[in-house]
């Protein structure tokens, strides 16, 4: 019985010291927060959600843009995601596709898969832009936040 005791004692010290230790290096600036937030254009973060890659990533030639968004940002289940490069020139313009049911006001899962030509390498911006059938601009809405190509 007291041999548990020391063992449930000693594993509470070593995630208190872990814990603390984390604790030490956030405040520290080890943990760097990234140098660019995202920028809303007439969105919130209560539009859209993006879960990889997050801003200022380093990604490779090939990845996938994963997060969630409110159906109202779909239309017929997707909505364009763009790769810009430096200059602000389009990489890639490809859709993301909703992975549920998009007709809701709910967030909904979406994925977009990036292929971005083998001659490019650097800084970059993601781009992702509420479907906007209408062309209206106060329908308009984007995301964006830079990204690096590998």
């Amino acid at each position: 019985m007291k041999k548990n005791i020391i063992y449930v004692l000693t594993a509470c010290a070593l995630l208190v010291l872990f814990l603390f230790g984390m604790y030490s290096i956030f405040l520290n600036g080890f943990f760097t927060p990234p140098k660019h937030p995202i920028t809303y254009t007439n969105a919130t973060a209560d539009n859209i959600k993006v879960t990889f890659p997050i801003p200022d990533a380093v990604v490779g030639k090939e990845f996938l843009v994963t997060g969630s968004a409110r159906g109202t940002w779909f239309f017929e289940a997707s909505f364009p995601v763009e790769v810009l490069d430096k200059d602000g020139k389009v990489l890639v313009a490809t859709p993301a596709q909703a992975e549920g049911e998009w007709m809701t006001p709910d967030f909904v899962p979406f994925k977009a898969d990036i292929k971005i030509p083998d001659s490019y390498t650097g800084p970059a911006t993601l781009v992702l832009n509420r479907d906007n059938p209408s062309d209206l601009p106060q329908n308009a809405a984007s995301i964006s936040f830079p990204i690096t190509i590998k």
